[in-house]
């Protein structure tokens, strides 16, 4: 037996679609980071694990910039983000020292979003199916991206053309989502009408990434990782991506279980839901101005 032959006798080939990104996004308290790692660990092929975030806590790689600004941020007694143009541009911090601090940070964080960006490609040529927690086009879009009435400061500017040019977007996001009062009840620290305005502005990204899909939340754990798995096996195998497949792929022969027509059918999903579907359909579900500008 050759060397070759042995080789495809080891190892069959993979899905032409390995090699692709899946975001999972969603406001605080929505269960992402659980959620993601659950799913890598359950996926039928190779995966990987990227945090793409702004709490630099949470994250177990960084640049040693970054890590160098964070534990200045520490030791002034700061927040363990890094969020950029958050600020009034006629703020009283508009000075000219404040504005090179700005721009300094803008730089690094520039920086790290890169740095993530190549961690991914490199989990995608292994090849691997990489499964953000949270991603920067998504949490930045509608404060640095999307249209907006309100100026924003100069390094909010920056920082939104160079997600909007430069930066990969998700193949797939998943947007879990929730009732603001669960979520309001499992972390707390925002008003309703704050998360419901943040909910507005993550509905009004399926207008610009390629694949938007809404997934029910407010539901055990386990029921959202099986129905997320399921999306990410559909797309990754190149079928339709279903409602809450409970963990089995829509196309049932891609992964050998000719018998799966005989499977109980799924269980409808729950009425928020359908209604939630039904009003992303809507072409204009979100007035984007008025909820970029906040």
């Amino acid at each position: 037996m050759s060397k070759s032959d042995a080789a495809d006798t080891a190892s069959p080939t993979p899905p032409a679609r390995i090699g692709r990104s899946v975001a999972l996004i969603g406001i605080d308290g929505a269960g992402k980071s659980t959620v993601a790692r659950d799913v890598v660990g359950r996926l039928p092929f190779d995966a990987g694990y990227l945090y793409m975030g702004v709490n630099l806590d949470a994250s177990p790689v960084m640049l040693p910039t970054t890590r160098l600004a964070l534990a200045i941020k520490r030791r002034r007694g700061g927040r363990s983000d890094m969020t950029v143009g958050l600020g009034e541009p006629t703020s009283h911090r508009n000075g000219p020292i404040a504005s090179i601090r700005r721009l300094v940070r803008i730089a690094n964080w520039l920086a790290e979003e890169g740095y993530r960006a190549l961690l991914a490609r490199r989990i995608q040529r292994r090849p691997a199916v990489v499964v953000f927690d949270r991603h920067f086009f998504c949490d930045y879009y509608a404060s640095a991206v999307a249209p907006g009435s309100l100026p924003r400061a100069l390094d909010a500017r920056i920082h939104g053309y160079v997600l909007s040019r430069w930066y990969p977007r998700p193949e797939l996001t998943l947007f879990l989502d929730a009732p603001p009062e669960v979520l309001m009840a499992r972390k707390g620290g925002e008003t309703l009408e704050r998360l419901a305005l943040r909910r507005l502005e993550y509905l009004d990204l399926q207008r610009v990434v390629p694949a938007f899909q809404v997934v029910d939340a407010d539901r055990p754990v386990g029921e959202v990782v099986d129905d997320v798995v399921g999306r990410i096996v559909a797309f990754v195998l190149g079928g339709p991506i279903h409602a809450d497949t409970r963990g089995h792929p829509t196309e049932p022969e891609a992964l050998d279980e000719p018998e799966a027509l005989d499977e109980p059918e799924p269980a409808p999903v729950p009425a928020p839901t359908v209604e939630l579907a039904a009003a992303v359909a809507q072409p204009s579900i979100v007035d984007s101005t008025s909820a970029a500008g906040t």
